[in-house]
């Protein structure tokens, strides 16, 4: 396997498959555009190359395998009026549909932090697999922003509602919930990956899907339950509003810590962040294809650098980190439809796939 861990991104062999590593441990391995190019380049590669029988993607270190894009640079960007943020976003939502059209077995270890855009990366692949230290998330809203990368295509077909949740809260979840919600296929330990690596990497080319299936599920175990799963039908009770309003109005109702813990977290995120999650959610169970939600998702993020509230809010988490954003409007009531209907217009040129 190539060595050379001067670059962000290190692309090798290993026996019969390709080898994606993301090197940017310190950081979580978060995307700059150069490495969603080179991850680009080299899946278009590896699907020609008749010797590569799979693709695995994989983080370095033991921290996480994504965190996302470089929100500090999106962020300098929209502030810089460059261009920049937008040829990122191109550039990576082109990327998250050629992996879910991607004509080989892809295989992505979610081992460790596994949010934003490293969801993008993984969940979209065929063969997924998580372990004890995974921690899934979608934490947009957090920051001002909005579950993206495809992600308003994901999480409406996870079991009732739980992507809304997911969405809504930004909070993570373990390998058992990854599972449950659809977006992993195998959990197990850390400590078997190199394993699994060794023997993805001995299968002879033109090996199917079916028989990496096979592979991953002799190393596999059982993950346990998660708090998605145990908590599903509160979940689904309070979550299948169209409203955010109604959405915080309900789980004041319900018992127990996991609903009040849900409702503190939700009234901490952004008001126009959270209507706008939402209403992208509903859109995205209705559309037809990932391409749609992906257009969709293009369009929000134009207008997302226009306000304030990613800015706001990348400021009190990544560059003061007071953790305390001054979001604008302040509350879920003073967003009004007008205001999150300007986020649906269609970016203009349209998102080429």
């Amino acid at each position: 396997m190539d060595n050379n861990n001067q670059s962000e991104l290190i692309v090798g062999r290993q026996g019969t498959a390709g080898l994606i590593r993301l090197n940017r441990p310190k950081a979580l391995n978060s995307l700059t555009i150069p490495m969603v190019r080179t991850i680009a380049t080299a899946l278009d590669e590896f699907a020609s190359d008749q010797s590569v029988a799979s693709v695995i993607v994989m983080g370095e270190g033991e921290r996480g395998f994504c965190a996302g894009g470089d929100i500090r640079a999106i962020h300098m960007s929209g502030r810089a009026g460059d261009g920049l943020a937008e040829t990122f976003w191109r550039e990576e939502f082109r990327l998250n549909h050629r992996i879910a059209n991607y004509p080989k077995p892809y295989v992505a270890l979610m081992d460790g932090i596994t949010m934003g855009g490293g969801v993008g990366l993984s969940s979209h692949g065929r063969h997924r697999i998580v372990t004890d230290r995974t921690r899934l998330a979608m934490p947009e809203t957090g920051i001002g922003y909005f579950p993206d990368i495809g992600a308003t295509w994901l999480l409406p077909r996870t079991p009732g509602e739980s992507g809304t949740w997911m969405a809504l809260t930004g909070l993570d979840i373990n390998a058992a919930d990854a599972i449950h919600a659809g977006l992993a296929d195998f959990y197990m330990p850390s400590s078997r990956l190199q394993e699994a690596v060794q023997r993805l990497s001995d299968m002879p080319a033109g090996n199917s899907s079916d028989d990496v299936d096979a592979a991953l599920r002799a190393l596999s175990d059982q993950p346990g339950e998660g708090r998605l799963q145990a908590n599903a039908a509160m979940i689904d009770r309070a979550f299948h509003f169209n409203r955010v309003e109604d959405i915080v109005s309900a789980l004041a109702q319900e018992e127990g810590e996991f609903a009040a813990e849900t409702r503190r977290v939700m009234l901490t995120r952004s008001p126009t962040s959270l209507k706008l999650a939402l209403r992208l959610l509903r859109a995205g169970r209705q559309s037809r294809t990932l391409a749609e939600c992906l257009a969709r998702e293009l369009g929000a993020c134009m207008h997302i650098l226009l306000g304030p509230d990613f800015y706001e809010g990348v400021r009190a988490a990544v560059i003061d980190k007071d953790r305390n954003p001054k979001w604008s409007p302040p509350t879920i009531a003073l967003v009004n439809d007008e205001m999150i209907g300007r986020f649906f217009e269609p970016a203009k040129p349209p998102l080429a796939l």
